[in-house]
């Protein structure tokens, strides 16, 4: 085996590890976290080496701030966006179909559910 060969194997296994991590961070945040944090605190442990404590600061997961803006989404109290309300479109006299009516425009009504009934 070349060395060349070699180096390229190498590069090609970190690629694919680093997707995985990346697939598995967004996959699965919380218990990303949680390994991220039992990892974080079992290095801090290390009072010994610089290296681990860098290592242990950066490795800690990110904790939300508490309000709506930093985007967290974890606790659902920001719930989605109100739709902007529509205006009615301007009367159009032209076009196929057109029958000199002024044509409005539909707004979404919301979705109702109910049980199936047995």
């Amino acid at each position: 085996m070349s060395a060349g060969l070699l180096i390229q194997y190498i590069v090609l296994g970190l690629v694919v590890a680093a997707s995985v991590l990346v697939v598995f961070r967004k996959l699965a945040p919380q218990l990303s976290n949680r390994w991220l944090a039992a990892t974080s605190i079992r290095l801090a442990r290390r009072r010994d080496s610089r290296l681990a404590q860098a290592l242990s600061r950066r490795l800690q997961p990110k904790q939300a701030t508490g309000n709506c803006a930093d985007g967290c989404a974890t606790c659902g109290a920001c719930g989605p966006k109100r739709p902007v309300a529509a205006s009615p479109a301007p009367p159009t006299s032209h076009g196929p179909g057109a029958s000199g009516q002024a044509r409005m425009a539909v707004e979404a009504l919301p979705l109702h559910f109910r049980p199936r009934s047995r």
